[in-house]
C-alpha cells in the first residue's frame, strides 16, 4: 500500500480461500479494517522516528491505559495515536500533524515499490474491456496445462 507518497505498508493474505479472514465474523475480526489502519500507522511511526520526532511505540497501547475493546478492537487507541491526543502528566502525545505531509526519509524505501494502479489497472474503454477478457481466459487456459 502506497498512501499519496507518504508511505508504504505490506500486509500479505493467505492463498487459502477458506481462510477466515475472508468471512465477516463479528466473535472473530470486528474491526478488519484495523489490520491495514495497524500497518499504515507503522509506516508513518517508522518515519516520525526518522525525521527524529519522539512518540509512542504503536503497540504501547497498555502502557498508556488502552483496551483492546470486544467490538471496536483498538479503534480509541488509533484514533488518540493519530490525533495525538494520548494524554499523559505534561500534555498529549502522539503522531505530530505534519508526519501527514512529509514523505519516508529516505530512498531506499522505495527500492523495490510499484505503483499499484499499474497491477490492478481497470479498462477505461471497450477495447480495454476485450483485451482484459482474452487475457484473462489466456490466463485460465495456462493454469489447465
Amino acid at each position: 500500500m502506497d498512501y499519496y507518497g507518504i508511505g508504504y505498508s505490506n500486509i500479505r493474505l493467505p492463498n487459502d480461500s477458506r481462510s477466515y479472514i475472508y468471512k465477516y465474523d463479528s466473535r472473530i475480526n470486528t474491526f478488519p479494517e484495523e489490520v491495514f489502519l495497524h500497518e499504515f500507522l507503522h509506516s508513518l511511526e517508522r518515519n516520525a522516528g526518522e525525521y527524529g520526532y519522539e512518540i509512542p511505540a504503536l503497540h504501547d497501547y497498555e502502557k498508556y491505559g488502552y483496551e483492546n475493546e470486544a467490538l471496536t478492537g483498538q479503534k480509541q487507541w488509533y484514533t488518540d495515536y493519530m490525533n495525538k491526543e494520548i494524554q499523559i502528566t505534561n500534555g498529549n502525545i502522539g503522531l505530530p500533524p505534519e508526519i501527514y505531509t512529509l514523505k519516508p526519509a529516505k530512498n531506499s524505501d522505495f527500492n523495490y515499490s510499484y505503483e499499484i494502479q499499474d497491477v490492478f489497472k481497470e479498462p477505461e474503454n471497450i477495447i480495454e474491456e476485450i483485451i482484459e477478457i482474452f487475457s484473462n481466459i489466456g490466463r485460465k487456459v495456462q493454469l489447465i496445462f
